[in-house]
C-alpha cells in the first residue's frame, strides 16, 4: 500500500513542471512556483492526516488517501484549468505526506510497538524503491507514448490495488478485534 501511495506521488512530483507546461500551459516561473507550493502541501498533509488518523482511524484514512488519487489522478489528464489542476496536484501532496506520517501509527495499531521500528524499516524499503519506481515509470511511460496519461493509467490501476488493500486490512483489523474480545481467545493466549 505505501509503496503505491508514495510511487504516485513521486510519480507527480517528479514531472510537475513540465507535466504543468504540458498539459495546462503555465510558463517555466509558474511551474517552479507550483513545485514550490507542492512542499507546503506536502507538509501539511502530514500535520493534518495523521493528526486526523487519530480520530477517524488509520485505515478510514488510507481509505481517503486512495480515494483522492484515484480520482485526482484519473482526473489529470482531461484538466484545462489551471486552478483545477492545481487543486488536484495540492490534493494529491497532502495524501503523499499523510502517507508516510500515518504509517507509523497503522503500523503499530495492527502489529502493536514492540515490531515497529523492524517493521518501519522494511516499510522504508518498499518507501525508497517506491521514489525509483514511480519517477522512471512515468518517464518511460511519456518517452514511450509522447504523453501522460497512460501512466496516469497505469498508477490509477495501482492505486486501485491499494484501495482494494485496504479494505482487506480494514476488514482483517475488526475481525482481530472481534476475536480479542471473545472469551475463548482470550483463555487460549
Amino acid at each position: 500500500m505505501i509503496f503505491i501511495n508514495i510511487s504516485s506521488g513521486i510519480m507527480i512530483i517528479s514531472v510537475a513542471s513540465p507535466l504543468s507546461q504540458e498539459m495546462v500551459g503555465l510558463n517555466v516561473a509558474a511551474a517552479a512556483s507550483m513545485v514550490g507550493l507542492m512542499g507546503i502541501f506536502n507538509g501539511g498533509g502530514r500535520i493534518g492526516w495523521s493528526s486526523a488518523s487519530d480520530y477517524i482511524q488509520r485505515p478510514t484514512v488510507f481509505l481517503i488517501f486512495f480515494s483522492i488519487q484515484i480520482i485526482a489522478i484519473l482526473t489529470l489528464p482531461h484538466v484545462t484549468n489551471v486552478i483545477l489542476f492545481q487543486i488536484l496536484i495540492f490534493s494529491i501532496m497532502t495524501v503523499y505526506g499523510g502517507g508516510f506520517a500515518t504509517l507509523p501509527a497503522f503500523i503499530g495499531d495492527i502489529f502493536g510497538t514492540k515490531e515497529l521500528g523492524a517493521i518501519h524499516g522494511y516499510i522504508l524499503t518498499a518507501w525508497s524503491l517506491a521514489g525509483v519506481v514511480g519517477p522512471i515509470v512515468v518517464s518511460s511511460i511519456h518517452d514511450f507514448t509522447g504523453t501522460y496519461t497512460p501512466a496516469f493509467l497505469v498508477f490509477t490501476l495501482l492505486l486501485v490495488v491499494a484501495l482494494f488493500l485496504t479494505v482487506l486490512i480494514r476488514y482483517d483489523i475488526k475481525k482481530i478485534k472481534e476475536e480479542k474480545k471473545d472469551p475463548v481467545y482470550k483463555i487460549a493466549n
